[in-house]
């Protein structure tokens, strides 16, 4: 029987001029991905580079209607008071008109004094109307209680940009000045926060007629985007309150490890008109965000907006995988209105764009 004969084949290794033409193919398309998806490849990868913040204490939040405060303080582990404390609210204001009046009228039967600082410049820079200024008679409600002042913010260089956040800095100095002439005393309860951060009313309640509270503690606040349609988390820490005290600065960072839970909303890019997206989006800090030239188109971000999606395109900004691709996509959008300021639902027809269903927004 004739043996089979077995031919053995070997493979040439590649040659290098191919391999030379690869390497000329890849790393031009390596390097022109990492340049136009940089910020989202680095956003996907966080949980591998960066590490989470320690977390805080959560404080219970007790309420429910017609409980007297001597009970919601006593659930806290907290005494009632003889007498409230006076409460100022500081702000530090950009063109934020309808949520300022929302924020304004629905705390106003428990503020003393509305604390309130304006730029006739953005964080980045550029000239601005004193908006608040120019729209006094909205707030007139609130006329004997409003503590105001002006910040000259400078003003970009030859096209040449300061940093924004040093910017934001010098305002937030100016507003301790602010404050400090106000009125306010020791022992008073101080809130900081940015304008669209609105502690709800009982927050308010139980932290002025309560002994015992912390002397500084965050205000965990259900964060909304676009409008009080579109429900993101409880991610919304920077808002705080103060017992007043020598020490007692203006801030936007942590200052504390405690949190109260469910003390109010924020929400984030909720405005009228498309034009006041585009002034946002162009102002304030993150301005860098807009990397495109596309990102302002008008129709676009009413697109965005009735579809709950990032303005900017961008991954969430998690220490985790899991949580990372949880929030990734468009937000769900919801169908209630309960829990939400009481100011807001009596003047629906007014802030419809802030509700449900109210999405569309004229330009």
């Amino acid at each position: 029987m004739a043996g089979r004969t077995h031919r053995f084949t070997s493979r040439r290794p590649p040659s290098k001029s191919l391999l030379i033409l690869l390497l000329l193919i890849i790393i031009p398309v390596c390097v022109i991905t990492i340049f136009i998806h940089g910020q989202k490849i680095s956003y996907f990868f966080r949980p591998l580079w960066d590490v989470a913040p320690a977390p805080f204490n959560h404080i219970p939040h007790y309420y429910a209607e017609n409980l007297s405060m001597s009970q919601l303080c006593s659930l806290h582990g907290w005494s009632l008071r003889s007498e409230p404390r006076q409460v100022y609210d500081a702000v530090i204001f950009s063109h934020e008109l309808d949520l300022l009046e929302l924020r304004w009228q629905e705390l106003n039967p428990y503020i003393t004094k509305f604390i309130i600082l304006e730029s006739n410049t953005t964080f980045t820079g550029i000239p601005k109307p004193l908006f608040f200024a120019q729209n006094l008679e909205r707030f007139q409600f609130a006329e004997e209680k409003i503590a105001y002042n002006v910040f000259s913010g400078r003003r970009a260089f030859h096209g040449v940009y300061e940093d924004p956040f040093v910017l934001e800095s010098e305002q937030r100095a100016a507003m301790n000045r602010l404050i400090q002439s106000s009125g306010i005393s020791n022992g008073d309860l101080l809130i900081m926060s940015d304008t669209d951060e609105l502690p709800s009313p009982n927050t308010i309640k139980l932290l002025q007629w309560c002994d015992g509270i912390p002397p500084v503690m965050h205000l965990e606040l259900k964060h909304f985007l676009y409008s009080f349609e579109f429900p993101v988390d409880y991610s919304s820490w920077r808002a705080t309150a103060h017992v007043y005290g020598p020490r007692t600065r203006y801030r936007h960072s942590r200052q504390s490890d405690d949190i109260l839970s469910d003390a109010g909303w924020h929400c984030s890019f909720c405005f009228r008109r498309i034009q006041d997206f585009v002034f946002k989006m162009t102002a304030y800090s993150h301005a860098d965000r807009v990397r495109k030239p596309d990102f302002l188109n008008y129709a676009r971000i009413q697109k965005i907006i009735c579809q709950g999606k990032d303005l900017f395109d961008m991954l969430p900004e998690e220490y985790s995988f899991k949580e990372l691709i949880k929030k990734m996509g468009a937000i769900p959008k919801s169908a209630s209105a309960v829990h939400l300021p009481a100011y807001l639902l009596k003047n629906a027809d007014k802030f419809k764009f802030f509700l449900p269903g109210g999405c569309l927004r004229p330009e």
